[in-house]
């Protein structure tokens, strides 16, 4: 996992949240191995605790906090104890992130109410408990970590996709106040990725199995693309590169998806033979 650190890493200190697989794993060893001191904070201990060891025997400096962050008790706490433990925190990734697919009206509220928690609550909170910090100290980096299906909505994940809208609107936002600033703040539109996010997603109360799954790409491509984006500053990336074309797909084939959207929906709830 060693790489060649930069200078202009060393001694700074990320928050990732969603630590315990996927995506935000990935992106801790990705950003251990250039020398970031990397924080991990997620529910599982066990997952940290690994994966905490894991870096630190390649040569990383990681530390672990358990936390929930459907919780704002927690997440407040989990801030608070990442500045005692650092002094400071210099990069913020918002990893953390529920789904569910189905049928809207199938949707039970708990599971509604979990995902708007962790993907919406607990992002927002982070960001206005880190930006003072950050901008007192004159610099720092906030990455969200969104979806494609902000900008293109489609059925089966209508909170799901509505909470990822929500994160490039605010992102986009926040971008803007920060303008002239070092502070920065950047929003991954990631496309389908492999991780246990899917099977998560199938097992929730009336769930389904996401068909765009066959498509995923690996989580350390969104990991390499997130460590790229603290070197080369940008409001959103697409992750992989191709998702661009989503705006201008929506724009011009809505129309389409309005007719084959529900097909494909239907389809995944059919039993398999």
């Amino acid at each position: 996992m060693t790489k060649k650190t930069s200078k202009d890493w060393i001694g700074k200190t990320a928050l990732i949240t969603g630590a315990s697989s996927g995506i935000g794993a990935a992106a801790a060893r990705e950003l251990a191995s250039h020398g970031i001191r990397v924080i991990l904070t997620a529910r599982r201990v066990e997952r940290l605790e690994i994966l905490a060891k894991e870096i630190c025997q390649s040569g990383g400096e990681a530390q672990i906090i358990v936390a929930d962050l459907g919780k704002s008790e927690e997440r407040r706490e989990l801030f608070r104890k990442s500045l005692e433990l650092t002094g400071s925190l210099d990069i913020l990734i918002n990893n953390a992130g529920l789904g569910w697919y189905g049928y809207a009206a199938e949707m039970p509220w708990e599971t509604a109410q979990n995902i708007l928690q962790v993907n919406l609550e607990a992002t927002v909170e982070l960001c206005l408990l880190a930006l003072p910090a950050m901008q007192a100290k004159g610099k720092g980096h906030i990455i969200n970590v969104g979806s494609v299906v902000g900008g293109i909505p489609s059925q089966g994940v209508a909170v799901y996709a509505a909470t990822k809208a929500f994160l490039d609107a605010f992102t986009t936002s926040v971008y803007r106040e920060l303008a002239g600033s070092q502070v920065r703040i950047s929003v991954i539109r990631a496309g389908p990725v492999r991780t246990e996010f899917y099977d998560t997603a199938a097992e929730n109360s009336n769930g389904l199995r996401i068909p765009v799954e066959r498509f995923a790409v690996s989580d350390r491509l969104v990991a390499r693309r997130i460590f790229t984006t603290l070197q080369r500053p940008s409001r959103y990336v697409y992750v992989p590169m191709w998702m661009a074309v989503a705006p201008a797909v929506e724009a011009t084939f809505g129309w389409f998806m309005d007719r084959l959207g529900p097909l494909l929906l239907k389809a995944a709830r059919q039993p398999k033979g």
